[in-house]
């Protein structure tokens, strides 16, 4: 490409994702200095300006983002090139680096890390914790290999490969009326003492699907409290009174005098979708077969089912 070679196009590409020399420096294990000059020896080698440096953050050009998303094409495809050598030769080894949304992590790491970990050792796995806007903007820019969360998402160059469903589930106090219902239906919930995750958490929206209410709902609870922890709003549910929302795996691990505050809905039953999402350039293919694998062998048989219930989509 015009003289230029792969470790520039790393640094074009480390760029565009941080906003910041320095920061990409970093992440690329080099000076900021030497990151800077092969930069700038870039530009003068096509002719272009490709990051302006007046703004704060650094602003991609027009001309240098269509040069830094072919970067990402041409990077993936080397990397491809070791990934065939290695399913050829059935190596399970490399490294992962994976994204989880906050309502699924707490719940699902602790089932699957273990057994993926001792039938893959030579794999090195991390786990980053986001909300789902930050996990598809992280994929597109190659940041993650691959995220867990909820689908579907219907976003351009991302695929979706669902893994298990997911109950949904009423947390109720025991003075709430829905504790004293033996078969909930849809149509009982109100927002009248309904506890909610904040903004952002795919989670409270598939709630507010389901519930069929508006974001801006007015409610009888005795303070205004934002959380991105369904512990937390559950715990609320227990000190205060009124109800929530809980997903299957975060329900399974509650202590068993909780047990008797959950309620399930009548058949069909509301389900979340969880998938192992990934961009069209993924390489790792192998490893993301042997996470996966991992994580059906973790969770409850029936959350394989999909026919036992209906999706909730979210949004």
């Amino acid at each position: 490409m015009l003289g230029l070679n792969l470790q520039q196009l790393e640094y074009l590409v480390a760029v565009d994702n941080y906003k910041q020399f320095t920061i990409a420096a970093e992440k690329c294990f080099v000076t900021q200095p030497t990151l800077s000059m092969q930069i700038k020896k870039a530009e003068e080698q096509l002719d272009i300006v490709i990051f302006d440096r007046t703004k704060q953050p650094i602003l991609t050009t027009p001309v240098g983002q269509k040069l830094v998303d072919q970067a990402r094409v041409v990077i993936n495809e080397y990397n491809r090139l070791e990934e065939i050598v290695r399913e050829e030769s059935g190596r399970i080894e490399g490294s992962l680096t994976i994204g989880i949304i906050p309502s699924l992590a707490p719940y699902l790491l602790p089932l699957f890390v273990g057994h993926f970990k001792k039938h893959n050792p030579l794999v090195n796995i991390s786990f980053k914790e986001m909300i789902t806007e930050e996990l598809v903007k992280a994929l597109k820019q190659d940041v993650l290999d691959a995220a867990i969360l909820v689908t579907p998402l219907e976003e351009n160059d991302i695929i979706e490969q669902p893994l298990f469903y997911e109950d949904v589930l009423i947390y109720a106090h025991p003075n709430h009326s829905l504790h004293k219902v033996d078969v909930l239906t849809v149509d009982m919930l109100t927002p009248s003492g309904l506890w909610l995750l904040d903004e952002g958490h795919c989670f409270r929206s598939q709630v507010l699907n389901l519930c069929e209410l508006q974001e801006n709902l007015s409610s009888d609870l005795p303070l205004h409290f934002e959380s991105g922890s369904l512990d937390t709003i559950r715990k609320m549910v227990d000190a205060e009174g009124g109800y929530t929302l809980l997903p299957g795996l975060a329900a399974e691990e509650l202590a068993f005098d909780l047990h008797k505050q959950v309620k399930e809905f009548e058949s069909p039953v509301p389900m979340r979708e969880v998938s192992m999402v990934y961009s069209r350039a993924f390489y790792k293919r192998l490893l993301l077969e042997r996470l996966a694998d991992s994580v059906k062998a973790s969770v409850p048989e029936e959350m394989l089912d999909k026919e036992r219930g209906h999706v909730v989509e979210w949004k």
